[in-house]
């Protein structure tokens, strides 16, 4: 979908994590396109929203990012309930779960009810690193790689950009052909669904992998909202109780175009 002017969408929920503010990575053009596009009864924050982390290294905050930070606030005063779980890069909200200002509150984890009666365990997902069997310098070195990763997907679009390409993703691609990452991903996702199923929840949303995702796994379904830095996607809950994932993508008119992934089918 694109064009010069685009109808209000409303939807029951929608989880979005990992927007990564005050990072250069941050999509923050994107971001706002959903927010200002996307009308939701509830909006679930789930952790990293602010990269503090790389506010401490370079100070980087241009507007667009105090325009996402106001345009959810907006949402908060005209009627949209805000779910806030912090994640490790924004880790200092922490100290303030259970903690409700309006309709925004903040919790550490939540357990949300789909219009399905699915009960779904929402958290950012960093709680699962010491499940997944990597060694410690194997995630050093992937966080630096993945970092670097970034820095050459921004040159190489800013190239095909020019040449009139569409944006590709050079960590996505990476991520899906590695065999380290398959494999950590893969354990990533075994840990959530447990996490779930241990509870006697239904299933699992979380993000903090910039893998979005939706399927099930050992009878509990696990749902990755993705990010804002690389997939620049959403989770979204329709007004039936059915769950999407939403792409923004690059369009060369004033607006985004987005694409919705397959519903997957719910049990009532």
């Amino acid at each position: 979908m694109s064009g010069s002017a685009r109808a209000t969408i409303h939807v029951r929920s929608a989880f979005i994590s990992d927007i990564h503010l005050g990072s250069r990575e941050c999509r923050a053009d994107l971001i706002l396109d959903f927010l200002r596009t996307v009308q939701m009864d509830q909006l679930f924050l789930i952790g990293d929203i602010v990269d503090v982390w790389s506010l401490k290294r370079s100070f980087y905050w241009p507007q667009a990012h105090n325009d996402v930070l106001r345009t959810i606030l907006g949402k908060t005063k005209h009627g949209t309930r805000v779910i806030y779980v912090p994640g490790n890069h924004d880790e200092q909200m922490r100290e303030f779960c259970a903690t409700v200002f309006g309709n925004l509150e903040i919790h550490r984890e939540y357990v949300h009810t789909t219009a399905r009666d699915l009960r779904l365990l929402i958290l950012h997902g960093d709680e699962f690193d010491g499940a997944v069997t990597f060694p410690r310098w194997l995630h050093a070195l992937g966080s630096n790689l993945y970092d670097l990763t970034l820095g050459a997907n921004r040159l190489v679009n800013s190239l095909r950009r020019r040449f009139g390409y569409p944006y590709w993703s050079l960590a996505g691609y990476l991520k899906g052909r590695v065999g380290n990452a398959r494999r950590y991903v893969e354990e990533f996702e075994r840990a959530a669904a447990h996490a779930a199923r241990k509870r006697g929840l239904d299933g699992v949303v979380c993000g903090h992998i910039h893998r979005p995702g939706i399927h099930t796994l050992d009878g509990v379904l696990y749902c990755n909202d993705g990010d804002w830095v690389d997939s620049c996607s959403a989770l979204i809950e329709e007004r039936s109780g059915e769950l999407e994932l939403w792409h923004w993508k690059e369009a060369s008119g004033e607006l985004a175009s987005f694409e919705r992934a397959r519903a997957i089918p719910q049990a009532a």
